[in-house]
């Protein structure tokens, strides 16, 4: 099949991005503890980015979170993901990855709190491209085994369609998670594996001949 544009990959090198992205969300997290204002300008705000045009939202809400054990969570889940991810595709392929489908699921999120009426909902984390890295995690090493809570044998391919139910039905209650972000950084993680890399996950995880 003949390289095209979207498919044309980058040089690999490796330069831990992941580690980079780390110290920015720790960053950024003690920042918004002092200034107690720039949360409100970080976070993802359906009813700011309507009549605000603070567009910029899309993209930095990935750096905010709202506690301690938000932050430790996901800047977890992105070290032992982000870097095993990263030094497979490289490490400029990586933080395409990263921020695209992030941003993406982002703004998908946006139009469907904005048409649903859920303009006052406040979006933070890095969960939504943390989900779309857990999922190529689980596309290159399909036969890896991840121990939730350290003491839970999974597969990863499981564990990514264990997460997937938790958010659909996690959507059908109030429980101050953003499920809707995580499904759509599966979403489009599956889109830009799909298009970009040309990976079919059914075929990797031996689903599909």
């Amino acid at each position: 099949m003949r390289n095209t544009i979207i498919n044309r990959r980058f040089k690999y090198n490796f330069v831990n991005v992941s580690a980079i992205l780390i110290i920015i969300n720790v960053a950024c997290f003690i920042l918004e503890n002092i200034f107690q204002a720039l949360p409100y300008y970080l976070s993802m705000v359906p009813i700011y980015i309507h009549f605000r045009h603070w567009y910029w939202q899309f993209f930095t809400y990935m750096f905010s979170h709202v506690s301690f054990w938000h932050l430790f969570s996901n800047m977890l889940g992105l070290f032992i993901f982000g870097v095993i991810v990263e030094r497979n595709v490289g490490s400029k392929e990586f933080l395409l990855y990263y921020l695209l489908t992030g941003t993406a699921a982002g703004v998908a999120s946006y139009f469907s709190y904005l048409y649903s009426g859920s303009v006052f909902t406040v979006v933070l984390g890095a969960s939504g491209a943390l989900y779309a890295v857990m999922l190529l995690f689980a596309v290159l090493f399909p036969s890896a085994v991840v121990y939730v809570f350290g003491i839970i044998p999974m597969r990863a391919p499981v564990l990514v369609l264990v997460y997937f139910l938790i958010d659909f039905f996690g959507q059908f209650r109030a429980d101050g998670t953003a499920h809707l972000v995580h499904l759509y950084g599966l979403l489009f993680g599956l889109i830009y594996i799909l298009v970009r890399m040309r990976i079919n996950p059914l075929r990797s995880w031996g689903l599909m001949k």
